[in-house]
């Protein structure tokens, strides 16, 4: 069945450019999007979602009132919900595995949402910025062709990713700052009138993006993050203090090169952790022992995480130096989300053993 906008068939594209040109509401509403200052979100009753892990759930849900997840530069976060039953579901892909992760997502709500339940399956997609390998603009591209491959119809609400914005405009410029501008990436110059031999009056075509904003001369993101109300539906702008449970645990799985998981029960409303396996790496002691700002400085200069923009992702993506080989639990475990009013703010069940990670 086709993806949809305003109940008219989106057709495939070649770019995101010209999905908005195509589909102007969506422009609009993307703007409208990132315009918003996000919204610090508290701790209770919140599911945290890492890279690589996607999480449904219910209004009926007691434990779990909202879905967020951050720290997406090239990533994009996804949200799909059914407007009748409420069943919501948030990824955060990372290209990985695009064309077998829409599949999961998308079943995750239906099969929580009754055949008999009138509604709809809306789609929020959330990510990407001007980066230079363009591996934004791929990941879009290929997260809106998976999702026109599903056998439901489903209504894109929000498109906040990268993409194009043409406007236009005339300056006068001296004939030296008309040369230096024309070398310039931010614009092309249409037509150049010349008025003297010292005075140009330019006609400029400005590239604006959706997702993307310029600080110290580099490409950034404008929304790193978002929460979704599972009550109410409602999608946002957010940032988070808290990312667990077992935040550690749950990365090392996916930096030993994990795939995509559904990572809460919500028939139980339990987290679950699967085991993972990697492989000994003799560099880990280094690693460990460096401080976070010399990581981040190391990363600059590598290809150390080759899915991230090295220059823009936010200072607390790094953990590796807190990820102690002795707070990573190999069982399989289970943790009950922080319900509402709740002094304890996790607990942890092991299937394999006793052990669990500690509250922090």
């Amino acid at each position: 069945m086709p993806l949809l906008t305003q109940n008219q068939r989106i057709e495939r594209v070649n770019s995101t450019s010209e999905l908005f040109s195509t589909n102007p509401q969506l422009k609009e509403s993307a703007k409208q999007f990132v315009s918003r200052s996000p919204e610090a979100v508290d701790t209770k009753q919140l599911l945290y979602v890492q890279q690589r892990e996607f999480a449904a759930t219910t209004p009926a849900d007691n434990s779990v009132s909202i879905l967020g997840s951050d720290d997406a530069t090239t990533c994009h976060l996804v949200v799909l919900s059914h407007t009748g039953s409420g069943a919501t579901c948030l990824a955060h892909c990372d290209g990985s595995s695009t064309w077998t992760e829409v599949p999961l997502i998308v079943n995750a709500v239906t099969s929580r949402s009754s055949p008999a339940k009138e509604g709809r399956l809306e789609l929020h997609l959330v990510g990407g910025f001007d980066d230079d390998k363009r591996t934004s603009h791929s990941l879009s591209l290929s997260i809106l062709a998976a999702f026109q491959k599903q056998k439901e119809e489903i209504h894109l609400e929000t498109c906040c990713i990268t993409g194009v914005i043409l406007t236009r405009s005339i300056q006068q410029l001296s004939y030296h700052t008309s040369k230096k501008h024309e070398k310039s990436s931010h614009y092309r110059l249409l037509t150049i009138f010349q008025v003297s031999n010292h005075m140009r009056f330019h006609v400029r075509k400005i590239q604006k993006y959706m997702n993307d904003i310029i600080k110290d001369g580099i490409h950034r993101p404008v929304v790193y993050g978002i929460g979704v109300n599972v009550k109410t539906g409602h999608v946002f702008p957010a940032s988070f203090t808290c990312r667990g449970p077992a935040e550690e645990l749950r990365s090392a799985r996916t930096f030993s090169g994990g795939q995509m998981v559904e990572v809460y029960d919500s028939s139980r409303e339990l987290v679950k952790i699967d085991p993972c396996r990697w492989t000994p790496n003799n560099d880990m002691s280094f690693w460990l022992s460096q401080d976070d700002e010399t990581i981040l400085q190391i990363c600059r200069m590598k290809w150390l995480f080759s899915l991230i923009s090295r220059l823009v992702y936010p200072s607390v993506f790094v953990h590796v130096s807190t990820c102690r080989t002795s707070s990573l639990c190999p069982s399989h475990q289970i943790h009950h989300p922080v319900s509402a009013g709740s002094s304890d703010r996790r607990r942890a069940v092991s299937r394999r053993s006793a052990a669990s990670v500690p509250p922090r």
